[in-house]
């Protein structure tokens, strides 16, 4: 049986509580939902929900870097935004941002996420 393998950078925020960053078995990655924190700092980088975002997909990039993958090796994300009027411009970045099709399917759902945070995103990668 495989062992589950912690991913870590310090490109990315540390989180502040008891789970990694991502976690890969096999050639499952799991990236954990990232927000729109500077890792160096720990602030919040961006007043609005397109920038928050574009920081956003930094981290996550970072954190698929660490384990060896790329937004081309993502099969699932989901984003979680705080209110529904964020979606169009959400959006926007989005289709920039995430990379030549066949795009990853993907869940949005509206959730509550700590002070000044407008977006969380987390991602599932399948690595060859």
């Amino acid at each position: 049986m495989m062992g589950k393998t912690a991913i870590t950078t310090e490109k990315a925020p540390t989180p502040v509580a008891a789970f990694s960053q991502a976690v890969r078995k096999g050639n499952i990655l799991q990236v954990a939902g990232q927000v729109a924190f500077d890792a160096a700092s720990g602030a919040v980088v961006g007043d609005d929900v397109a920038e928050q975002t574009r920081q956003t997909f930094k981290n996550l990039a970072a954190v698929l870097e660490a384990a060896g993958a790329s937004f081309a090796d993502v099969v699932m994300v989901r984003a979680y935004l705080t209110d529904t009027a964020h979606f169009g411009p959400f959006n926007e970045v989005y289709n920039e941002l995430i990379g030549e099709a066949p795009h990853p399917a993907r869940t949005t759902v509206y959730v509550g996420l700590p002070a000044g945070l407008l977006v969380e995103i987390d991602a599932l990668a399948v690595l060859d």
